[in-house]
């Protein structure tokens, strides 16, 4: 957003957290308010955009509401998923509400809030990225089946997914004597943990930094972090087993509480029916993991059964244009309100 011409006003990317680590970003979250609050008052702003993040947005769009602000959400919380009792607070702070997901126009207008959907960015980004046949060819030369890993984006998801994913690699192996493991790199900010990691397992393996798409378009099964990574995984057709590890206890003392979907996994929400095996929010053993690997491995019916039902729920989120479609969307609202 900097590069593209917007002022920073405050820098919260390099402390992201999730559950307890969360606690650690109060502070901080609590002085960046304060700044936009003083942001909005001074400067006559014709909209305010808040993406994702209701534990950071819904205070700043009552913000920017006090302000008289007028406020866009868009990709809203997945309030159908857990936390619906904050309903209220996206209903009457929010002027308007882009939503990315299909389902989400309905269950959100029969809440009240006016929403609308306007597609799911990530597809308009791997339309426009094409793979690099050669390189796909130079991964697949690596020996078979190929796995590709992918911990995630995040220090403290690849600090508790990559050891068990390389657990799970190393029964893969004991079963397929040829298997190549692909590691993808999501960023600098990771590759030093990724690297010390990978350090330790027998396997043989090799990181991926700048091939990730050409990894995942290679792989016979991808192992991967819960998140958008799942929902690319099936844009690119591949088969996937999807691992996320919390606190047990954090989940049966709260979360377990708040979730609302059978489903925790984006591909299977989506399906609204288990279409990938997700080992989620945590695992006792990674045994039954490696099992659903394995067995996934040793069938290529199940394989090619799990491609069609993925290529069938990413279906409905391709070719819709989304960031036109929320431009459009916030520029409609911005003319509405100067009427």
């Amino acid at each position: 957003m900097v590069a593209a011409g917007c002022e920073l006003v405050y820098d919260m990317t390099g402390h992201a957290g999730m559950l307890l680590g969360a606690l650690a970003n109060v502070g901080r979250g609590i002085a960046m308010l304060s700044a936009a609050d003083r942001y909005l008052r001074m400067y006559p702003f014709d909209a305010a955009v808040v993406i994702d993040s209701p534990t950071l947005h819904l205070p700043l769009a009552a913000k920017a509401q006090a302000a008289g602000v007028p406020v866009m959400y868009y990709i809203a919380p997945q309030m159908w998923a857990w936390g619906a009792y904050r309903i209220h607070k996206l209903r009457n702070r929010c002027d308007r509400v882009a939503v990315i997901f299909p389902f989400e126009e309905e269950y959100f207008r029969n809440q009240g809030v006016e929403a609308r959907y306007v597609g799911h960015p990530l597809s308009d980004q791997l339309d426009d990225e094409v793979t690099d046949p050669a390189v796909v060819a130079e991964i697949r030369s690596q020996g078979s089946p190929i796995v590709a890993l992918l911990p995630g984006s995040r220090k403290h998801v690849v600090q508790a997914i990559l050891p068990d994913q390389l657990r799970v690699a190393e029964r893969i192996a004991a079963e397929f004597p040829n298997v190549f493991f692909g590691i993808s790199v999501a960023g600098p900010a990771v590759a030093p943990l990724v690297d010390r990691l990978k350090a330790t397992s027998p396997v043989r393996n090799r990181l991926y930094a700048l091939d990730r798409a050409e990894l995942i378009q290679a792989a016979d099964l991808v192992l991967v972090a819960s998140g958008t990574a799942a929902l690319e995984v099936a844009f690119r057709g591949r088969p996937m087993v999807v691992m996320y590890r919390s606190s047990p206890l954090l989940y049966h003392l709260v979360a377990r509480w708040m979730i609302h979907t059978p489903y925790l996994s984006l591909p299977n929400i989506l399906a609204n029916r288990e279409i990938v095996p997700e080992f989620m929010p945590y695992y006792r053993s990674i045994e039954v993991v490696a099992e659903r690997a394995v067995k996934l491995l040793k069938s290529p019916e199940d394989r090619n059964r799990m491609i069609a039902d993925l290529a069938a729920v990413v279906a409905p989120l391709r070719g819709r244009s989304a960031a036109q479609n929320a431009a459009a969307m916030l520029l409609n609202m911005i003319r509405a309100g100067r009427h």
